[in-house]
């Protein structure tokens, strides 16, 4: 049996995530002081005392989530369930980055940094109301694909993530994108709404926030991850950390590759995919994209346990 571990992205965050690991395993406690100290604040007061819209901010849910997930991940370790026991990792947005952290190819701090740095820029490249995102639901990707090119009228409007055969998001300008949504509906989508999103994420908007992320990146080292990682934009597995780089900078502006990535770890013999970190937003992705893969979310002492006993 091969599994893979995977790391969620943003909307995955609630206030209180994590807690009862780091109450649990000090080495999950450990994770949430780095990256506090990492950011020169106590963003593990907001993520588990806080306020919900203030934890969904793009610049704190980041970091955030990739503490609460590396706090999965360390509280794993300390019962024996290593990286090494993943034949791939992969992770949804940001969720690349909880993924790399994870795998040694990053360290705790440096990935808070970056995500932190990340949020910012995604927020500040496009001003508020300008840009916006939209859930098609039951149209495939080339039919949505097809959608967003229409719908763009000479603004920007692109299919931006392909998450399960039945829901594809597009971004771009918030007229193109409202356009989409009613074209959708003609094209047989069940449903077409737009999401409560601050910024338009993945798509040619966020350019801005490439050319931030190149930077940044460029002053940090990057090892060569323990197990492969399946990047958001090759939905193909990799292990060069040169390539690891470059993979994290188009994905600000290139599309998140899911269902296809999880359709090449199974094609790769992965039969289970533990989800690791706060909620099961992709376990029902994956459970949609091939039900014969079992899957197994990782955030809770009980879940651990649960890992534990098989």
């Amino acid at each position: 049996m091969s599994v893979a571990f995977v790391f969620p992205g943003q909307g995955a965050q609630t206030v209180g995530m994590g807690k009862a690991l780091a109450e649990a395993y000090p080495a999950a406690q450990a994770v949430f002081d780095e990256v506090d100290e990492a950011l020169g604040e106590k963003l593990s007061s907001l993520i588990w005392d806080g306020n919900q819209d203030t934890l969904t901010l793009t610049r704190n849910a980041q970091p955030a989530l990739m503490a609460t997930s590396i706090a999965a991940m360390r509280a794993l370790e300390a019962e024996g369930i290593t990286i090494d026991r993943a034949s791939f990792v992969a992770g949804h947005s940001l969720g690349e980055y909880s993924a790399l952290c994870a795998a040694g190819a990053l360290s705790v701090a440096d990935t808070a940094r970056l995500l932190r740095t990340r949020g910012q820029a995604m927020q500040d490249a496009v001003p508020v109301g300008v840009g916006a995102m939209a859930a098609l639901l039951g149209l495939d990707f080339d039919t949505a694909a097809q959608v967003a090119q229409e719908a763009a009228a000479g603004e920007v409007c692109e299919a931006a993530n392909d998450n399960d055969p039945s829901q594809v998001v597009v971004s771009g300008h918030t007229g193109a994108v409202e356009r989409a949504v009613e074209i959708a509906k003609t094209r047989g989508a069940k449903r077409a709404v737009m999401l409560p999103v601050s910024a338009p994420f993945h798509c040619s908007l966020m350019e801005p926030a490439a050319g931030v992320m190149a930077e940044a990146l460029s002053h940090v080292d990057i090892d060569a991850p323990a197990v492969p990682i399946v990047p958001n934009v090759t939905a193909h597995s990799c292990k060069s950390a040169t390539l690891v780089r470059n993979h994290l900078v188009d994905q600000i502006t290139g599309s998140v590759r899911w269902r296809e990535s999880v359709l090449y770890m199974a094609g790769e013999g992965v039969t289970e995919i533990w989800e690791i970190g706060a909620g099961k937003a992709l376990s029902g992705m994956i459970r949609r994209i091939d039900r014969s893969i079992a899957t197994r979310a990782v955030g809770t002492p009980d879940d651990i346990k649960a890992a534990l006993d098989g």
